[in-house]
């Protein structure tokens, strides 16, 4: 079990160079120099560190646009970020857009272990649901728990483009669990979904499917809109290589939708031969229609599901990645935000594995 001082040990083992920027980041947040930083040699005599270790921590504050190096000159302040908050605030918030009770079975064990760990070290967690009506409804639901509730730091969890920002531009710590959308600045945890996509479409290419599908919700979130990125990276023009017909399906979510949507794509007269399918329930719908249809998988029509599903096993192929290593970096990186108030807005990324299944065969060649 983890020792009830170990949180505040994190940052020890954190790079030299990540401490100075730490320090460097509270001074310019207490507005101990108004418009530019000191001399690097200056620097090195306030934080008793070498000329190298306060370049790199330099660079990482310009890549959070703290500050703006400018060479020959003294390196000026861009924003004044706000101080660390009190240690006395204990409550972590998990905003999200529905019960955490919906997630999925890795999110859900991920969440469920970092609570643990952060009770262990005298925090407490509460969730906050904000339903996707509208962005003006979520945003004055969070505010009002803001303004009630002493918050320290928060764990978004596929909210929306509205409520990313705010947190972004708002001095509660906060970490996406998920993609950030591509105008948005925060630390992330997700499956690296774009890679994830690319991959799944160079497989159907390998296997001679010229003519493939990406059946994915309309819904706006990160991962779906990087995972259509990936799939159009995947299926694109390649010297030397026949081309490839991909089509990206959006459906609203519903089953009525969705199956109203492959109806039209498999009427054609040159129907996909390859589907790749975003998440476990949407994946389960497309077989089902395929089934009535008389399309047989993968004898007719190959399939991968982009996400992870027990029921899957090895029988559907999927991606997928060990639930405990998922939840132990979400616990890691909770862990180093409540020790010292603050993650470098960059993304974490996993890559699964992927599980070959029995559902991706070659195409026939034509006859």
């Amino acid at each position: 079990m983890t020792s009830s001082r170990g949180v505040f040990d994190l940052p020890r083992r954190l790079s030299l160079s990540f401490q100075a920027a730490e320090a460097i980041r509270q001074a310019i947040a207490r507005e101990v120099w108004p418009e530019y930083l000191p001399s690097e040699r200056r620097l090195c005599d306030l934080l008793q560190v070498s000329r190298p270790t306060i370049r790199t921590a330099l660079q990482l504050l310009a890549k959070d646009n703290v500050i703006a190096i400018q060479q020959g000159r003294r390196n000026r302040i861009i924003t004044h970020p706000r101080a660390v908050r009190s240690p006395q605030s204990r409550l972590v918030v998990i905003v999200s857009h529905q019960p955490i009770s919906h997630t999925t079975p890795t999110a859900y064990q991920g969440i469920s272990e970092m609570r643990t760990h952060l009770a262990e070290h005298g925090f407490t967690t509460e969730t906050l649901v904000c339903p996707g009506r509208n962005a003006s409804a979520q945003r004055r639901k969070l505010e009002a728990f803001v303004r009630e509730n002493p918050v320290f730091c928060c764990v978004l969890i596929s909210v929306s483009r509205e409520l990313q920002q705010w947190f972004a531009t708002h001095a509660i710590p906060a970490l996406v669990l998920g993609s950030c959308h591509p105008d948005v600045r925060l630390p992330s945890l997700d499956m690296d979904y774009r890679a994830v996509c690319r991959h799944a479409a160079g497989i159907f290419r390998s296997k001679g499917h010229r003519r493939i599908a990406f059946i994915v919700p309309d819904s706006g979130v990160a991962g779906d809109l990087v995972s259509e990125e990936g799939f159009l990276e995947g299926t694109a023009p390649r010297a030397g290589s026949v081309k490839v017909d991909a089509s990206v399906v959006r459906h609203n979510g519903t089953a009525a939708d969705l199956t109203a949507r492959l109806a039209t794509l498999f009427a054609g007269p040159h129907p996909p031969t390859a589907l790749l399918v975003a998440k476990p329930v949407h994946t389960l719908s497309v077989i089902i229609f395929l089934l009535r249809r008389g399309i047989t998988v993968p004898d007719t029509v190959s399939l991968i599901s982009r996400d992870h599903d027990p029921l899957f096993e090895n029988e559907l192929s999927h991606y997928a990645f060990r639930g405990e290593s998922f939840a132990h970096r979400l616990s890691r990186l909770m862990l180093q935000m409540v020790g010292q108030g603050y993650l470098p807005a960059e993304p974490s990324l996993i890559f699964p594995r992927f599980v070959g299944g029995e559902t991706v065969k070659p195409l026939a060649p034509a006859r």
